[in-house]
């Protein structure tokens, strides 16, 4: 006869229990561990597991990330380099450069980055680390079910879900292009590099038959620098092409000479008008990437991230229902519809429209909208930089576009 009593002290000591699971151990996952691993005065204080992938494909991989900010920031241990002198290219005549002091361009490593809050995440009683496959998350009454697999528990029974993975596909869009980018960091025989700026765009590049492509780079040194080669497209470039581009961007347009290849890396960013979705159950979220921190027009992500984590630890301090917030406004994002909607149907020349706003704008105004902290006015006056006509038939075609699903990879 069955002994249900073993079978259900069994089932018990299979499954943990928290307030909260985290999915996912990327910039969105460690952010919010992060958050949630300091005790505040006075507020709740949920106990927390962060569920990582075992090493593998499932791993994001290394990245960096930039972003912007005024005076010190939350990660500035980990920051690799920082700048307040910004650059951008034509593809021919003049740079636009400017100071953006208060700001400062910062650049973050991740490996630095999981270093710098793996080591705060240890000394917190409040947060948990696992590593294992996550199989299914599912909403059950009071809270969710996150089924485990390559690990001793096999099952969270928690009450907030934070999924951070990304999705398997994309919703649909009327535009969706993506940013996708390989670069290698490079340490060159003779001193080459201005370490007091920073590239953000150089357009000397062979331009693309649809879309645009740029240059980046951030140097750390006179002799070390991330240089990247970017496009905005629809297809990425197979692994030869990456290579190719680079190597061209390096030795013809930069000119570097020598160089050694410390390390690469490659990614490829959605950047799409589809509306993503944040709440994906009664207690399953998303957040990062995968629950729309990313800026549609620029493919920055980790500034978004930032808002999102903060005002989600925020709201489970307070006993709320901790739905993380938009991470742009309503109307930051419809000018990224009308600008990728202009990009993609090839009515605006994405170097011409970069350039023109980086030499009519001052660089901390410009910069501040691309953060979406700029007030309607404001936004007004950037958007007279723009070329008026193809934008103006952008805006106006937009409202009678079907939304279809994105048929790349």
């Amino acid at each position: 006869m069955l002994d249900m009593g073993a079978e259900e002290r069994e089932e018990r000591a299979v499954v943990l229990d928290a307030d909260v699971a985290i999915v996912g151990a990327g910039a969105a996952g460690l952010s919010l561990a992060h958050r949630l691993a300091q005790t505040v005065p006075g507020a709740l204080a949920p106990s927390v597991v962060l569920v990582d992938a075992p090493p593998g494909p499932l791993r994001p991989p290394r990245r960096t990330w930039c972003f912007w900010e005024e005076g010190a920031g939350r990660f500035d241990a980990a920051v690799t380099a920082a700048w307040r002198h910004l650059r951008v290219r034509p593809p021919s005549g003049r740079a636009a450069e400017g100071d953006i002091a208060p700001l400062r361009y910062k650049m973050i490593r991740s490996d630095d980055f999981e270093h710098l809050v793996g080591h705060d995440l240890a000394g917190s009683p409040a947060v948990r680390r696992l590593e294992a496959t996550v199989e299914t998350v599912e909403d059950v009454p009071g809270g969710a079910l996150v089924r485990l697999r390559d690990t001793g528990a096999r099952t969270l029974r928690v009450r907030w879900v934070f999924d951070s993975r990304p999705p398997g596909s994309l919703p649909a869009a009327r535009t969706t292009l993506l940013q996708h980018f390989h670069g290698w960091y490079v340490r060159t025989a003779r001193p080459v590099f201005d370490p007091r700026t920073a590239d953000l765009m150089d357009f000397r590049t062979p331009q693309p038959a649809g879309g645009l492509s740029f240059g980046y780079v951030l140097p750390v040194g006179p002799r070390e620098a991330l240089v990247e080669y970017t496009e905005f497209s629809r297809r990425p470039l197979t692994a030869d092409g990456y290579e190719s581009a680079v190597r061209r961007y390096a030795e013809d347009v930069l000119r570097l000479g020598e160089l050694r290849i410390l390390s690469t890396e490659t990614g490829v960013i959605p950047m799409t008008d589809a509306p993503i979705p944040r709440r994906v159950g009664a207690s399953v979220f998303r957040i990062g990437a995968a629950g729309g921190a990313t800026r549609p027009s620029t493919g920055y992500t980790f500034a978004g991230i930032q808002r999102q984590t903060r005002a989600v630890a925020a709201a489970l301090r307070q006993g709320r229902v901790p739905v993380p917030p938009p991470a742009h406004s309503a109307r930051s994002r419809a000018m990224d519809a009308v600008l990728l909607r202009a990009l993609d149907s090839g009515r605006a020349d994405g170097p011409a429209l970069f350039s023109r706003l980086f030499t009519r704008v001052p660089m901390r105004r410009l910069l501040r909208f691309l953060d979406g902290r700029t007030r309607l006015h404001e936004d007004l006056a950037v958007g007279l930089r723009a070329p008026i006509g193809p934008m103006l038939r952008s805006a106006l075609e937009l409202p009678a576009l079907p939304r279809h699903p994105f048929d790349g990879p």
